[in-house]
């Protein structure tokens, strides 16, 4: 993905979900996409996919996958892509699934689309799938319909279905947000056997730092649709550069500490019609200074940061912050 940019053309005026996102996955790489609610994170994946569809959306740069520029293709051009090369759960379950068929049939349907199988085979697949997502009575189960199911139930059906053709790159976006712990360990097991055993590549979109820590090789992190830090997860987690990545991480509850309440950033989510020319974050950083009126650029190399501290100032902002901790 290079220099992406997504933005809408509104009453109140344009309104740029994603501006200038550079991202790489790499074969068998697992890469984690961090921020907060309308950060942009699901509307660059969906780019990917040709999924934004507002008549009003304009979408610039570049997205390559195996080789060949993907942005842009025609919904024909896609349809070998979508399903099959490239999986996708999506965040909300409860409208994710059609409720007039059965699962069973939904994830059929996506089997028989992009394999040989005869429809015996991709339904035994498919009770396979469910089983292993964590659905009982799978054998019984393949034939309900959505509504029949619990929220967290039809996530799993939904992982299911983007798991079924053993796509080269699966997107998962906030994959078990709607889980218990115990499902959730489950699915992150199954989507790492998958990269595994296919080499597939994974993108991770969520809010918990916890699964990017357990599955992410590399993380990016966003904020009002623009990178702000991007690195290897044990360089961005352990070693951070950018105070919204700061905050991020400061938020975290930790086992063994004990406190009145947690950790929060300053002020709240802007309005992606007010984001600033210069740094989006500054607003609500405590450390904002004049030349933030400027936007700043990813610099860096294995580690990129977009934030005009120092070296120095940031080393001496984590002692001072830790010390107090």
């Amino acid at each position: 993905m290079r220099d992406l940019s997504v933005s809408f053309a509104t009453r109140q005026g344009l309104v740029r979900a994603v501006d200038g996102l550079n991202l790489e996955v790499g074969p068998g790489e697992v890469v984690g996409i961090v921020g907060e609610s309308g950060s942009g994170k699901s509307v660059a994946m969906y780019s990917v996919l040709g999924l934004v569809r507002d008549a009003n959306a304009s979408i610039t740069g570049s997205v390559t996958f195996e080789g060949s520029e993907i942005l842009g293709l025609s919904d024909k051009a896609m349809q070998p892509l979508r399903g099959g090369r490239i999986g996708m759960i999506f965040q909300d379950p409860m409208t994710a699934l059609t409720p007039v068929f059965t699962v069973g049939w939904q994830i059929v349907e996506q089997i028989r689309q992009h394999t040989d199988m005869t429809k015996a085979q991709a339904k035994d697949r498919a009770i396979e799938l469910l089983a292993e997502v964590g659905i009982p009575d799978a054998r019984r189960r393949v034939d309900s319909f959505p509504h029949e199911f619990s929220g967290g139930m039809r996530q799993r059906v939904v992982i299911a279905m983007a798991l079924s053709c053993n796509p080269r790159l699966l997107i998962a976006d906030e994959p078990t947000t709607a889980l218990d712990v115990t499902t959730q360990a489950q699915i992150l097991e199954l989507m790492g056997r998958l990269r595994d055993t296919h080499g597939s590549s994974i993108v991770i979109i969520t809010h918990d730092m916890g699964v990017i820590a357990e599955m992410a090789d590399r993380v990016t992190v966003m904020y009002a649709g623009r990178p702000v830090e991007s690195g290897p997860e044990t360089d961005v987690v352990r070693a951070p550069r950018h105070p919204y990545t700061w905050g991020l991480l400061g938020a975290v509850p930790r086992l063994g500490q004990r406190s009145d309440r947690l950790a929060t950033i300053p002020g709240n989510v802007m309005s992606p019609l007010d984001v600033p020319e210069g740094c989006a974050f500054a607003p609500r950083c405590e450390y904002a200074m004049p030349a933030c009126e400027r936007r700043p650029v990813m610099t860096g190399d294995r580690h990129e940061h977009a934030c005009w501290l120092s070296p120095e100032q940031r080393v001496a902002i984590r002692a001072s912050v830790e010390s107090r901790s």
